[in-house]
């Protein structure tokens, strides 16, 4: 974190793309929660504070008349929150490096803070235009991107604007810093056993961690709907299953790539099945991994439960990414369930070193209220699944170049 700030303009690049409801409401504000040990610090050193973030996708989802939904897609609501949580003045920008901007930026005064528009208001923000990046780079001296959830974009306020610094005036924000520390142990320097969990529907949205994680862990709980295609390219019978057969081959070369490598991949040996995807389908377990014509398996069964239990409690290292079945549904929630009440106890109890990571993973974890109870937590999905991809996130290398 960069220090000798007082009276300086620095632009934070922070991750406020928070959900809101129809009623103009934050219903989870985590992402601001997690930025203010970022900007405590800074207004502890009386630095002018100038906030960039983006909200969904506002070019995406114009008005009829081609027009931006700015009542939707409107960062206003989350300064009136994030001046609820702060002990310093927060100023609300209407434009993003405009007149506004500059009129509330040129009166900032120490310690306190101006959040701009949604940065997204404009096309230059994901095509990375250098000459915008290049003119709102012009609004502070310093720039720190806290924005880890944003991290593996190559947009103009979280890559292209580092550039306009040199490295004695760019850095990461806290929460970035601990982001990477914590993805550094579990890539870098694993205490082993090293097991990895990965879930979630398709063999296809975790191609690359899967062949990453092959090359760096000691064991590999798969479950999800993602099994099923592993099962199908071993000739199992999978009933009406969640299936990929254009990536059987795929699966196949993971299998042999694992077993070349003495990594030991472990897929569930019993399922949860319905016949329907409802939660209030008839529940059939089945007694071992071939699954009925008639059915479909919606999550990880008693045996497979206690199997991985097995290993999770051997672990001294642990990553968690996607849930083992529909945990949505109340009635196929429980494969998840019991692996996250695990995860957590063998942090607890076995000092292991546990990360969260992805979208569902991570909701999982909240759902069960287990927050507390593991090592780290992640805010960003895409993030840190390419992270741990093996890729280089552009949010970053645009700080340490």
């Amino acid at each position: 974190m960069l220090q000798n700030l007082h009276q300086k303009k620095v632009i934070v690049r922070v991750d406020f793309n928070v959900p809101i409801n129809k009623e103009g409401i934050i219903t989870d504000d985590t992402r601001i929660i997690k930025s203010l040990p970022t900007l405590e610090n800074l207004i502890h050193q009386g630095a002018k504070i100038i906030l960039m973030s983006h909200l969904g996708r506002p070019l995406k989802e114009l008005n009829e008349d081609g027009t931006i939904n700015r009542s939707k897609f409107s960062l206003e609501v989350v300064a009136k929150r994030l001046s609820q949580l702060v002990s310093t003045p927060v100023y609300f920008s209407k434009d993003c490096g405009g007149k506004d901007t500059l009129d509330i930026v040129s009166n900032l005064r120490s310690g306190e803070i101006v959040l701009l528009e949604n940065t997204r208001f404009t096309k230059d923000e994901e095509k990375g235009n250098p000459q915008w990046a290049e003119s709102l780079a012009k609004l502070g001296e310093f720039y720190i991107n806290d924005a880890f959830g944003a991290a593996h974009r190559e947009h103009a306020t979280t890559a292209t604007i580092a550039r306009f610094f040199d490295l004695q005036h760019k850095g990461f924000g806290l929460l970035m810093d601990a982001e990477l520390t914590n993805a550094n142990k579990i890539l870098n320097h694993p205490k082993r056993p090293f097991t990895a969990i990965v879930g979630g529907a398709k063999v296809s949205d975790k191609i690359a961690l899967l062949e990453n994680l092959v090359d760096h862990c000691d064991h590999i709980i798969i479950g999800g709907g993602m099994a099923y295609t592993f099962f199908a390219a071993q000739s199992f019978k999978i009933g009406k299953s969640l299936c990929e057969n254009d990536k059987l081959d795929l699966a196949k070369s993971i299998l042999e790539k694992a077993k070349n490598k003495k990594v030991q991949i472990h897929l569930p040996i019993d399922s949860l099945c319905a016949s329907k995807f409802e939660n209030s389908s008839t529940i059939v377990t089945t007694e071992g991994i071939d699954i009925p014509d008639d059915l479909m398996g919606l999550d990880i069964g008693p045996k497979s439960i206690q199997s991985f239990k097995q290993v999770i409690l051997q672990s001294k290292t642990i990553v968690w990414n996607g849930p083992m079945g529909v945990f949505e549904m109340n009635n196929f929630e429980n494969g998840t369930k019991q692996i996250a009440l695990c995860i957590a106890e063998a942090t607890q109890t076995n000092n292991t070193f546990s990360l969260i990571g992805g979208g569902d993973s991570v909701a999982a974890i909240n759902k069960f209220k287990l927050t507390e109870k593991v090592s780290f937590v992640s805010t960003g999905g895409g993030a840190m699944l390419e992270l741990l991809e093996g890729k280089i996130l552009p949010g970053v290398e645009a700080i340490i170049n």
